[in-house]
């Protein structure tokens, strides 16, 4: 399958979604902070893919693709946290950690492919 466009990326994809469900937590959130943290992370996993895609060289675009893959951490990383502070539920949490872990094991294959 030829990739065309950094929209036919299913990495891409799911993490615009991603984006979406954490901009719906977050929309009346007061915890400022916390709430620019985790979605500037999310937003950098999606950016990062367009961009190393757009960049046209295997090599620019791994490195873009490890770059989106350490933002998917951080998202990770910050799940636990607004489970534990108690902003999202058990079951939006276990949801959100499924996706992000899927993203992040599509990036790492994307990077092995190229």
């Amino acid at each position: 399958m030829t990739i065309s466009k950094f929209e036919d990326i299913e990495s891409w994809k799911l993490s615009k979604e991603l984006n979406l469900e954490l901009f719906r937590i977050f929309e009346n959130s007061k915890m400022y902070s916390l709430n620019d943290q985790i979605l500037r992370a999310s937003i950098s996993i999606m950016n990062n893919i367009a961009e190393g895609f757009e960049r046209q060289t295997n090599k620019e675009f791994k490195q873009f693709l490890y770059i989106a893959k350490g933002s998917a951490a951080e998202v990770r990383s910050m799940l636990y946290l607004i489970n534990d502070l108690n902003i999202i539920d058990g079951q939006t949490y276990g949801s959100l950690n499924e996706k992000i872990i899927y993203i992040s094991k599509l990036l790492s294959n994307f990077i092995k492919v190229l």
